[in-house]
């Protein structure tokens, strides 16, 4: 379902323009199992994401309130997304994308690309995620269209890679200085990423 579901997607954001324009795809590591920790800020980026890596599937980290939508629950669903209880976190939140990161799978994480409480957070998770499995994360950075609105206006969507990094540093103290890390690095992927835009707009 999952192939079926990704080349619709790609055939409609292909149609409408809104397909991902994608930078420094050879950053993506070519085998196993590694996390991807990208900038959200709408429901197009994650269908442009999982486009741009097929025939690669990503199984994404999702917040559990999202299945409960109509529409976009079912299509989450059927990309791999597993519910995630922000709120209440349980052993799942680490379980999960433990095990799915073992067996070569690839796991994709949205933290917010601004520093707020709620993004800290998950880029935390990511981190600590990395860190007990000892998998590689690769930063991304997502500018473009959000929702179906902009996608039927024909909005352009544009994706980047960074380079791939693997955790360190021990204990907590590890995990916050990669945290920052990978805090940095979405703020410079998504800064990169606009002066390309702006430099193809001339």
């Amino acid at each position: 379902m999952y192939k079926f579901i990704a080349n619709l997607v790609k055939v409609i954001l292909t149609l409408t323009g809104s397909k991902a324009r994608v930078y420094e795809e050879q950053n993506l590591p070519k085998e196993g199992g590694y996390i991807i920790a990208c900038t959200h800020t709408g429901y197009v980026d994650i269908l442009n994401l999982g486009v741009s890596m097929t025939p690669r599937e990503i199984h994404f980290m999702a917040k559990k309130q999202l299945f409960d939508i109509k529409g976009l629950g079912w299509l989450i669903e059927r990309l791999n997304a597993f519910p995630v209880d922000r709120d209440n976190p349980g052993p799942s939140v680490i379980k999960i994308p433990s095990q799915l990161l073992k067996e070569g799978k690839i796991v994709g994480i949205f933290p917010s690309g601004t520093r707020n409480a709620d993004g800290t957070d998950l880029k935390q998770g990511a981190i600590t995620i990395a860190q007990l499995s000892k998998a590689q994360i690769v930063p991304a950075a997502y500018v473009g269209a959000r929702n179906a609105g902009d996608v039927f206006k024909r909005g352009k969507g544009y994706l980047i890679y960074g380079e791939p990094f693997y955790v360190t540093g021990k204990g907590k103290e590890g995990r916050e200085e990669f945290t920052h890390r990978l805090e940095h690095e979405l703020v410079a992927l998504t800064e990169e990423l606009e002066k390309r835009i702006a430099a193809e707009k001339k």
